[in-house]
């Protein structure tokens, strides 16, 4: 699967488009992981624990779209991004949105 977020794909011609495909990944934080990130937020700097969240909401995110690409019979998506909101503290909400295509390559 060829994932991308430009709106063409160099080398390849569009097939089919399948049309708007997503991933959406929740993800929160352990009482403990919380009261971690707190402190670490006191020295400032990178909070290693919200970056481990981060990470893993937008790797999820991107596998489900993947996924949802797949099960429409794509082997590409395009211009693929990221949206991302707080639903509560301490409650992520990550989108990954792009637009399936079946692409062949030129020539």
């Amino acid at each position: 699967m060829i994932v991308t977020t430009t709106n063409d794909l160099p080398g390849y011609r569009i097939v089919t488009v399948h049309g708007t495909v997503r991933g959406l990944a929740v993800r929160s934080r352990s009482l403990v992981g919380n009261i971690g990130g707190m402190l670490q937020s006191l020295f400032g700097g990178n909070i290693p624990i919200y970056t481990t969240l981060a990470e893993q909401a937008r790797a999820l995110a991107h596998d489900r779209l993947v996924a949802h690409a797949e099960a429409l019979g794509a082997n590409a998506v395009l211009a693929m991004r990221y949206d991302s909101n707080d639903i509560l503290s301490g409650i992520t909400e990550v989108l990954a949105y792009g637009t399936a295509v079946t692409v062949e390559p030129l020539g």
